[in-house]
């Protein structure tokens, strides 16, 4: 190993030092807490996105700030040490440069030194977390699109129209998520760009297009497994509804059945449409199982066949006497936090048999804890017999 030359300082000193030797260390005449500098901990396979400068802290002055790559969210945790970290700067650095005044008489410039210009007490740790999106919804809830909106060519860019939207970059900076994971938590929820807002289509809105698009596919004798978007988008623009929704009704109930063919050809999504109709239906409360069953079947489209099994994680079943209800619940209005998430669970049933419980637990994901992880942590599992249906009640 090459050994440091005479008069080597700062950082570059201590790169040549052979293991068991030993090198002068003395304070930097600027030694000090120098509270803006933190040494971060890194994983080798984060180092390229942040030596490239591919990462971002995000968060708000009363949020934990988390670190994002392009695709994933780590929460930073400072760790204190027990032994003494000495932080040594690159002797070419301007800001913590030195100016030795050299002269036969100080020999001390000579040595081999490392001027220390900080004790620290710890570092920045990164854990991978799940993203923080539940205030994604609550952001885009502040102004829903309805038939009432304004008119999505003419929306006026003033103060006054925009309260309460909000843009990419806005979401970008108030929301604690990677590009990809922000992405994907607005294709969950469904939104829309209007005019380079990000918004939630009233959900009466979207009965009446979707409505409309039934209607017209009857008339126009249209197959709901090959639906021609040019066409139908045509259609209702001329039925009076903004081209940028009737593009969004595809996305949201349908799904490509020709990607990357010329000409794009759309099918509905049995499981989205069925959806969509029982949540209207339950809208006004709860409702006998026979008698919802039958209004379902009448409002769905011809040919599919609507089922409990297409309504996991949105309805409840509940059994008084002789007589079976149902009624609205939906997974997707429940927070993302785990303990969040069971505390409501268990405020609304005490128990809960398994095959009710996972519906309402399958899309927590938390990284480096399993599904069986997290049950054993927020719930207390109990099997009368053997054959029995595990139950779960509050740990």
């Amino acid at each position: 190993m090459e050994s440091p030359q005479p008069g080597s300082r700062g950082a570059e000193a201590l790169k040549h030092v052979a293991p068991g030797s030993s090198i002068s260390v003395k304070y930097h005449p600027l030694f000090g807490p120098h509270d803006d500098l933190l040494l971060l901990e890194l994983d080798e396979k984060l180092l390229p996105d942040v030596l490239h400068e591919r990462v971002v802290l995000r968060g708000q002055p009363d949020e934990d700030a988390v670190l994002c790559t392009q695709s994933k969210t780590y929460a930073m945790k400072f760790v204190g040490t027990s032994n003494s970290v000495l932080l040594v700067p690159p002797a070419n650095h301007s800001e913590f440069r030195e100016n030795p005044q050299k002269n036969d008489s100080n020999k001390e410039e000579e040595k081999v030194v490392a001027p220390v210009i900080k004790v620290v007490s710890g570092n920045m740790e990164l854990v991978e977390a799940a993203p923080r999106l539940d205030k994604l919804k609550s952001l885009l809830l502040e102004k829903t699109y309805n038939f009432e909106d304004y008119d999505v060519g003419n929306l006026e860019d003033n103060q006054e129209s925009t309260i309460g939207l909000y843009s990419w970059n806005d979401l970008v900076h108030n929301i604690q998520a990677s590009d990809e994971e922000l992405r994907s938590g607005l294709q969950a929820l469904s939104a829309v760009e209007i005019n380079g807002y990000w918004r939630l289509v009233d959900g009466s809105y979207m009965d009446m297009i979707l409505g409309m698009l039934l209607k017209n596919s009857v008339l126009n004798d249209w197959s709901l497994n090959a639906l021609n978007e040019d066409e139908v988008v045509s259609t209702l623009v001329s039925d009076g509804f903004p081209g940028v929704l009737a593009r969004h009704c595809f996305h949201t109930y349908g799904t490509k059945v020709n990607e990357g063919m010329p000409g794009c050809a759309w099918k509905l999504d049995e499981k989205r449409v069925c959806i969509h109709f029982a949540r209207e239906i339950l809208k006004g409360g709860k409702r006998k199982l026979e008698s919802f069953m039958d209004e379902w079947r009448q409002k769905v489209p011809d040919g599919m066949q609507p089922s409990i099994d297409l309504v996991e994680g949105e309805v409840l079943i509940e059994r008084v006497g002789v007589e079976t209800w149902i009624r609205a619940f939906s997974v997707a209005s429940l927070p993302s936090t785990p303990a969040e998430r069971f505390t409501i669970l268990f405020r609304e049933r005490t128990k809960w048999e398994w095959k009710d419980l996972q519906p309402y637990v399958r899309d927590l994901k938390i990284p480096g804890l399993s599904s069986e992880g997290l049950l054993l942590k927020y719930t207390r599992r109990t099997q009368p017999s053997p054959d029995a249906e595990p139950v779960f009640s509050a740990r």
